[in-house]
C-alpha cells in the first residue's frame, strides 16, 4: 500500500490494525485506551450527576486559520458538556474516512485532536474507524461523544433565565463563521480573521466557583448569538434586551461582514459562551472569565426582562429592532 494513500474501503485485518496502532493509538495513547478492549472501563468520582453530549463534525476545509476539524471535534463536545455546568472527563471518537485520503492528512487531524484533548484535560478512551468508497463522504467526518460530572447545583439550563438576570458573552462574536467562509472562498482581504475554536471547560469551572449561581450557559455555535438567545428566550419564556454597542466584535469581522452583507450576530462561534446569571454576580463572573485567555474580552451585553419571548437590540442611536431566529443557514458545514 502506498503510504501516502489511506487503505481502500474494502481493506481490513492487518491493514486496519496497522492504521490503528500507527496513527490513532500512537497519538491518543493513555492507560484506558491502551487496553484496546471493546469498551472503555471508566472510574469516576460521582460527586454529581453525569452530563453527556455527542456531535458530528463535517467542516470544510479541514484546516483553517485557528483550527481544524480535529480541534473542533474536541472543543465542540468539551464545550457542550461544559454548558451543563460539568467538568468533561472522557471522549469517544468515530471516524468516517473517504477512500484515498492521504495518510499525512489523517495524521495531521489526529495530531490536532490529541493536542486539543491534552489542552482541555480530557482523555480519548474509545473509538471506531470506517473507510468508505470514494464519494460516499467528503474526505473525513468525525463524531465525538463526551461525558463529565456536573459540578454546578443546580445545573444551568436554557429554561432558567429569570427577569433581572444579565447576559454576558465571553468574547467577540463571529470569528469562526467568517473565518470558514473566507478560507473556503479564498477571500484574501479577510486573511487576518481566525477561528476562535477553544476549550471553555476550565474557564467555566472558575466562573462556577466564583459566583453563587449560574442560570444559563450556552455556546452560540450555528446561528450565532442571535439565534441562541432566541432559543433561550423561548425556553425560559422571557424577553431579552441587548445593547449593540456592548457586544464585542473584532474590527476585522465587523468590516468583513459589512462588505459581504452579513451580520456577525448570526455567525457561528466555537470558543465563546453565553452566561446568564443574577446581576449581583456579574462582576465576579467577568473577573473569573477575564483570567482565562479565552475570556479576556468578556462583557455584559444585555438583560433579561419579563414579556414576550423575543430578543430586542438597542441600536447606537437609541432605537430598537427585533433579532429573530436565523432562517436557513448562512453557511453550511461550518463545524
Amino acid at each position: 500500500m502506498d503510504d501516502c494513500i489511506l487503505l481502500d474501503a474494502g481493506s481490513g485485518g492487518r491493514a486496519s490494525q496497522r492504521l490503528i496502532a500507527d496513527c490513532f493509538q500512537r497519538h491518543f495513547a493513555n492507560p484506558l485506551l491502551d487496553r484496546m478492549d471493546d469498551a472503555a472501563l471508566l472510574e469516576m468520582d460521582m460527586q454529581g450527576p453525569l452530563a453527556m453530549s455527542t456531535d458530528s463534525y463535517t467542516v470544510t476545509p479541514l484546516f483553517f486559520p485557528g483550527g481544524s476539524i480535529g480541534t473542533l471535534a474536541v472543543h465542540g463536545t468539551v464545550n457542550d458538556v461544559s454548558m451543563l455546568g460539568a467538568r468533561p472527563r472522557f471522549l469517544s471518537c468515530a471516524f468516517i474516512i473517504e477512500e484515498g485520503l492521504p495518510v499525512e492528512t489523517l495524521e495531521h487531524v489526529v495530531s490536532d485532536m490529541a493536542e486539543a484533548a491534552r489542552h482541555a484535560g480530557v482523555l480519548i478512551v474509545t473509538g471506531d474507524t470506517k473507510v468508505v468508497q470514494r464519494g460516499a463522504c467528503d474526505k473525513i467526518f468525525i463524531n465525538t461523544t463526551g461525558i463529565g460530572v456536573v459540578t454546578a447545583d443546580p445545573a444551568p439550563s436554557g429554561h432558567n433565565a429569570r427577569p433581572g438576570d444579565v447576559v454576558i458573552v465571553s468574547g467577540a462574536m463571529g470569528d469562526h463563521g467568517l473565518t470558514i467562509m473566507a478560507h473556503r472562498e479564498g477571500l484574501s482581504f479577510l486573511s487576518d480573521v481566525r477561528s476562535d475554536s477553544a476549550p471553555l471547560n476550565n474557564m467555566l469551572q472558575n466562573v462556577l466557583h466564583a459566583v453563587n449561581e449560574v442560570h444559563v450557559l450556552r455556546d452560540p455555535t450555528r446561528g450565532g448569538l442571535a439565534t441562541t438567545l432566541n432559543e433561550i428566550a423561548q425556553q425560559s419564556g422571557v424577553s431579552i434586551l441587548l445593547e449593540e454597542n456592548a457586544i464585542p466584535v473584532h474590527e476585522s469581522v465587523r468590516s468583513g461582514c459589512s462588505f459581504l452583507g452579513l451580520d456577525p450576530l448570526y455567525l457561528a462561534n466555537e470558543g465563546k459562551c453565553i452566561c446568564i446569571l443574577p446581576a449581583a454576580d456579574a462582576d465576579a463572573a467577568l473577573e473569573a472569565m477575564r483570567q482565562s485567555p479565552f475570556g479576556r474580552e468578556a462583557a455584559v451585553i444585555g438583560r433579561i426582562e419579563e414579556g414576550k419571548a423575543q430578543v430586542r437590540l438597542t441600536t447606537p442611536i437609541g432605537g430598537q429592532r427585533l433579532l429573530g431566529m436565523l432562517e436557513g443557514a448562512q453557511l453550511p458545514r461550518i463545524c
